[in-house]
């Protein structure tokens, strides 16, 4: 996991969108987490936090971040939004960013982030709480991450798609991701690409926010534009939904937030942030 300082959502638009076991879907907008459930109801499921990540565990208890400039300086805290609706702090709010924990769960309850400096680190903590140093790799401008089920990591560094096996051995998947041949030069830079996730198939999935499209790319390296973003839209995140449906999390340059269903072809459904 990467947290960065910033000054509007434009520039680092949140990332998360989950599906819980029951159907209902959370995302955020900065602002809150919303939660629509399987009939389409929306309502806040978590009222102000600026939360950029989400993830669920097995009891499909759901965490976040709130990251807040307080005093010149950076604070956070992790809540949890239990199954039956209690919300509380897991962490409670402290100075600096989130370097100990995140919100990149594999299906066993490990979480994974990296650690810049040297060769970056991809630190580990199991669900005992044992952090341990899974791989390390010469890897700069390291963004999002996401894992696999079995533990399989992706992750996107100076534009580059690596694959961290559960052994830590970490491989180049695809270099320089961009539809355009050659790739634009600023390919490389942190916020071109946004959220990434996976298929049952071993397929990751990466929103590349500056050409409002995602790319899947598979397992041997080839990819291909699995969905596009029009009228002003880019894809921040994403995931699949539990009858394999791809969803979206979507801003435009007034910072608007939706989520889109992309799939299966001619059942697109709209859900803005901001409507009622």
């Amino acid at each position: 996991m990467l947290l960065v300082a910033v000054t509007a959502a434009q520039a680092h638009p949140g990332v998360g969108i989950v599906q819980d076991s029951r159907g209902n879907i959370f995302f955020t907008d900065l602002r809150q987490v919303w939660k629509v459930a399987p009939d389409g109801r929306k309502s806040v499921a978590v009222p102000d936090v600026h939360s950029h990540e989400l993830c669920l565990d097995a009891d499909d208890n759901l965490y976040g971040e709130h990251l807040s400039g307080e005093g010149g300086k950076w604070r956070h805290r992790v809540w949890r939004l239990t199954r039956d609706g209690s919300l509380s702090d897991v962490i409670p709010a402290r100075d600096g960013f989130l370097r100990d924990d995140s919100f990149v769960r594999d299906k066993a309850g490990n979480r994974y982030w990296t650690e810049a400096g040297g060769p970056a680190k991809i630190l580990k903590r199991s669900t005992d709480g044992r952090i341990t140093t899974l791989a390390t790799a010469d890897l700069r401008a390291i963004g999002r991450m996401t894992v696999t089920a079995d533990g399989t990591l992706f992750l996107i560094a100076s534009g580059n798609l690596h694959r961290v096996t559960p052994d830590g051995k970490v491989t180049l998947v695809a270099a320089r991701l961009s539809e355009h041949s050659p790739p634009p030069a600023e390919v490389a830079e942190l916020n071109y690409h946004m959220g990434i996730w996976s298929d049952a198939a071993g397929n990751a999935y990466v929103a590349v926010a500056r050409e409002r499209l995602v790319l899947q790319v598979r397992p041997d390296g080839s990819k291909k534009v699995a969905a596009r973003s029009g009228d002003g839209w880019s894809p921040s995140g994403g995931m699949f939904d539990r009858d394999g449906n791809l969803w979206l999390l979507e801003y435009d340059a007034a910072n608007a937030v939706r989520i889109r269903r992309t799939s299966p072809p001619g059942s697109e459904r709209v859900i803005l942030a901001s409507d009622p």
